[in-house]
């Protein structure tokens, strides 16, 4: 069994297709081992995006992530990382494949509803980033 950490973003919130979109992940065979939702504050944003801190899209980022609720998971499944991000779909819903999340709730690139980690390491670090209660992420 494999983890991997999940958002879903405000635009998705904001729209009411949490609900949905955990719907999805627990149809797709996903177990939730832990769910909040929060309103991220200009640090949380800053640190958990820093590795594109140079980028020119880092502000708009930061704003749009801090600019209402979101959804903080983390799942459990064979092959989690590659399982959770083919369900998203490619992070432009225009390109995203038909029944992806992305391409079903996701507007434009940046309003693109979920996000989800891409490596192990990254899973490791994010999912320690948001969820400290190391119990709920220990193998059982």
């Amino acid at each position: 069994m494999e983890r991997t950490f999940a958002i879903i973003k405000p635009d998705a919130v904001e729209q009411k297709f949490s609900g949905k979109i955990i719907d999805r992940i627990e149809q797709e065979g996903f177990k939730i081992l832990s769910m909040r939702k929060t309103r991220l504050t200009r640090v949380e944003a800053e640190g958990f995006y820093a590795v594109h801190r140079e980028r020119p899209f880092f502000n708009d980022l930061i704003s749009f992530m801090t600019s209402g609720p979101v959804v903080l998971l983390a799942l459990e499944a064979e092959g989690a990382i590659l399982k959770w991000r083919g369900v998203m779909g490619e992070t432009d819903p225009a390109k995203a494949p038909e029944g992806s999340l992305r391409k079903q709730f996701g507007t434009n690139i940046e309003r693109n509803a979920t996000h989800g980690s891409d490596a192990p390491e990254t899973a490791a670090e994010e999912l320690g980033y948001f969820f400290r209660n190391i119990d709920l992420l220990e193998a059982r």
